[in-house]
């Protein structure tokens, strides 16, 4: 924080000029304002004179605009330090007043390198120690207090700063604090060694020798050093000799120590764009237009805004998170805020090359189980799993290996406090085609009915498709073995994650419900930052600090009308408006009884909902059928296959047929399915959020009870991926159940590559392992499929006239198809593949 520049009069302007360089009107009304400033700023010699008090607010931004924009720097030969000095002895006093609304992202980097340090628990004896870098004023660590007790929780603060000026007001700053355990040292901090000031670390790295003697140029400087945190504000950036001090820095941090940066910085995609180490690339890029101006506006000042300096830290240290802002009081300034790690993942008890092999198999699903007991945060690979198959790699592992082999720091997944987020290149354009949207912010699937079908115990292992998450955390709190959770779009894996970090966490009931049960909370993104953020993969945690004004801003209706899903439910809104029947659906949502839900329904809503109208203009159209309620077209085939099956004599239209599907699920939901209390599915579609009387069973108190005990979700893996490229990476045989949803009605059945998944399903399940389905279909196409590739199958559920299937009753059938055989060896063609060219027809039983 030491070293930020900060032109605030300049930023001033350009807010007015529109808040981006890009949008300045000329180049003339930017000359005029330096000129209007320069003037201002002439006037202070005025106020710099005969007075020792503090200098009030005009005369603070006048001391500023002159020692920024106008005084020139001191060339005195006396290097960096006579530099700093240069520019900071006028203005030392009045730094934190002036800098308090340019260096932005300072109080969140403390909270988040706090929550990582809480989160590791206490350590027994050990001392904790706090460094921070180029700390000026003291400004960090006196903030700091806001997250943790700091003359209790840290041992010792060191503050290291190369501004004697800035130095002197950190000292006065403690003094009128009293804290004892803070040592403001002024010196550069490439020669700052803690084993100078702590006896207890004398025997961790060399100690220096007085003289320039033979021994001095055979010190070789520690690999990990003993301070738990070290801090970077707005201060890396005004260091010239960066390479040596990120280098210097290593060496000061501990094993398991966190370390965190908070500064400006200005950068193209092209220069990122390959890298899968970075944490995520939200918002990183930064237009031509910007990132020229701003180097150039930050040069003046001797702030380098190159790209060098941040991807030289992303290269010598892990990243556990990070975040790409801008400051938007202030003409949209780039800043980022970087937390991290030694690049060797360290361990108390395993080496890197263990922890690796353990990511690895708990995301391939080895059969042989190793219990290890541990509450260590480095080491949460609760179950993990012994290699059997080592022919069969994850792609963790196989990323791992390439960046240990080109000296690279691993994947930022590989260090995550928890490990239940499996590896995924988020640039891949089967990841990006989503848009950084979920399609479904609850999931439309029945847990009630999935538990009395599946009976799940301590021995399963589960394949899901992630959804919005509210199933999988339906099977967690059935405590099986281990779920692993699969979905193709990073955001619903985003949403699961929020949800799971709020358990781990142990999040009060009372905030947990307002999050997810009203999906609004004033609070929402403190409570991110300081409770959650350890429990989340760094794009998560990025994704929901982006979105954090879905649960805070006053104009936003709420998680709920969040997601593709929103479409549907702002259309029937919309519906219930033109057709004057909004207190209609507040008097469905009270009903006490199902005879007066029945009258509302019948009478008031179903004409609206149920009219030709409706289902020709916007119902049965593709386009609202796919984003709205995920429909597509192979499901829509389906539905209105039956249609012309069940009606033949009736005139054929896609209208017709979709509202004969809408009638068939519409009308038994309200004619036996109380949704004041017992449908959460349709409460929260008409209401927007749940009520304490109606909601999904993770909602519960008891379920929040379960789940937030120690270790209760360690069985969890998420996959951001393809199912077939999931589990064609397990080993043979270890699945007993997956649930696939609707997802086999989206195949073309003209294709294979329903078989293809179907045999990998064959694959990966033991002997009477089973497969849950729903489909839009009554006997979907794809049954044969199953039965010629080694499974039985059974409808455990149809739709009949009147009758609710489930409480959702959206799908027209639900199946579990049980393996009794593996995959029968073919007669090899004369290509020597299977049917059709595919080797698949060659896999046996695991």
């Amino acid at each position: 924080m030491a070293s930020a520049g900060g032109n605030i009069f300049h930023r001033d302007y350009l807010s007015s000029l529109g808040q981006n360089f890009a949008h300045l009107h000329s180049h003339s009304q930017l000359l005029a304002g330096i000129a209007g400033i320069t003037l201002l700023a002439g006037l202070s010699q005025l106020f710099t004179q005969g007075s020792d008090e503090e200098p009030g607010l005009l005369r603070s931004l006048l001391l500023f605009a002159w020692n920024c924009f106008v005084k020139p720097h001191a060339e005195d030969g006396t290097g960096q330090q006579g530099h700093l000095e240069s520019f900071y002895a006028n203005q030392a006093g009045i730094y934190d007043r002036t800098r308090k609304g340019l260096l932005k992202g300072r109080e969140d980097m403390l909270a988040l390198v706090a929550a990582q340090l809480k989160f590791a628990r206490e350590k027994g004896d050990r001392k904790r120690i706090w460094v921070d870098v180029g700390g000026g004023t003291g400004w960090n660590i006196e903030a700091m207090a806001e997250f943790v007790d700091v003359p209790n929780f840290f041992h010792k603060v060191y503050l290291v700063d190369f501004s004697p000026s800035l130095c002197a007001v950190a000292r006065k700053r403690f003094e009128r604090l009293g804290w004892t355990n803070v040592r403001v040292v002024c010196e550069d901090a490439r020669k700052f060694r803690l084993e100078d000031y702590e006896d207890g670390l004398a025997g961790m790295n060399p100690t220096r020798s007085p003289g320039l003697g033979l021994g001095y140029f055979a010190q070789k400087r520690a690999e990990y050093g003993g301070a738990d945190l070290i801090t970077m504000s707005y201060s890396l950036s005004m260091m010239p000799d960066y390479f040596s001090i990120i280098d210097s820095i290593s060496s000061l941090l501990s094993q398991d120590g966190i370390m965190g940066v908070v500064d400006f910085y200005a950068q193209s995609s092209v220069d990122f764009a390959f890298r899968n180490y970075t944490g995520g690339i939200h918002n990183r890029h930064v237009n031509y237009f910007s990132r020229t101006f701003w180097r150039g506006w930050f040069d003046l000042d001797r702030v380098s805004l190159e790209p060098a300096r941040r991807d030289y830290l992303e290269y010598r240290f892990g990243t556990a998170l990070t975040v790409n802002d801008r400051n938007k009081t202030l003409g949209h300034i780039p800043y980022y805020i970087w937390v991290g790690c030694h690049k060797k993942p360290f361990s108390s008890s395993s080496l890197p090359h263990e922890i690796i092999e353990r990511i690895d198999a708990i995301a391939t699903e080895s059969p042989l189980l190793l219990p290890v007991a541990t509450t260590k945060a480095s080491n949460i690979l609760t179950r993990a799993v012994e290699r059997t198959a080592p022919e069969i790699r994850s792609k963790a592992f196989d990323a791992a290996i390439q960046n240990i082999s080109a000296q690279l720091p691993l994947p930022s997944f590989f260090y995550q406090n928890h490990h239940w987020r499996i590896y995924y290149d988020d640039q891949l354009q089967k990841h990006t085609q989503f848009k950084d949207e979920y399609i479904y912010a609850f999931t439309w699937e029945d847990s009630l009915v999935d538990e009395q079908i599946l009976k799940l115990g301590p021995d399963d292992v589960i394949l899901a498709i992630t959804s919005a998450g509210d199933n999988i955390l339906s099977y967690a709190r059935q405590s099986p073995a281990r779920i692993h959770a699969v979905d193709l779009n990073p955001t619903q894996n985003h949403l699961l994650e929020l949800k799971v970090a709020a358990y781990t966490a142990s999040l009060p009931y009372s905030d947990f419900w307002k999050i997810f049960g009203d999906g609004k909370h004033p609070a929402f993104r403190s409570i991110l930052v300081t409770q959650l953020s350890p429990h989340l993969s760094s794009r998560a945690f990025q994704y929901w600090l982006s979105k954090a004004d879905i649960f805070t801003s006053p104009s936003s209706r709420g998680l709920y009308d969040t997601g593709g899903s929103k479409h549907a439910i702002r259309i029937f809104r919309w519906i219930s408006h033109l057709f004057l029947c909004r207190g209609a659906v507040q008097a469905l949502l009270a009903a006490k009884s199902l005879p007066e839900q029945r009258e509302v329904w019948n009478r008031r809503l179903r004409p609206a909902l149920m009219s030709k109208l409706v289902s020709s203009l916007v119902v049965s159209t593709e386009t609202f059928l796919w984003a709205a309620l995920g429909v597509p077209k192979n499901q829509l085939a389906m539905i209105e296959a039956d249609y012309r099956a069940q009606y033949p004599d009736e005139v054929h239209s896609r209208s017709e047929a979709v509202l004969r599907y809408m009638v068939d699920t519409l009308d038994p939901v309200a004619n036996n399915t109380l949704l004041s209390t017992e449908n959460p599915y349709y409460h929260i579609a008409l209401a927007g959020q749940f009520s304490p009387q109606c909601h999904p069973d993770y909602l519960s108190p008891r379920t929040h009870r379960l789940l937030t005990r120690p270790g209760a979700l360690d069985g969890l893996r998420i996959h951001t991926d393809e199912i077939e490229q999931v589990i064609s990476r397990f080993s043979p045989g270890t699945l007993t159940v997956a649930v696939v949803m609707d997802s086999m009605d989206w195949f073309d059945p003209a294709s294979d590559a329903a078989g293809k998944q179907i045999g990998l399903l064959n694959k990966a399940l033991k002997m009477g392992g089973r497969v849950l389905l729903r489909s839009a279909g009554l006997k979907p196409w794809y049954v044969e499929e199953f039965e010629n590739r080694g499974f039985e199958c059974k409808r455990v559920g149809a739709r009949e006239e009147g009758r609710c299937i489930d409480r959702v009753n959206m799908y027209a059938s639900c199946w579990v198809m049980e393996k009794v055989a593996g995959l029968p060896p073919l007669t090899p063609p004369r290509d020597g593949l299977g049917e059709g060219g595919s080797e698949e027809g060659w896999m046996l039983d695991g």
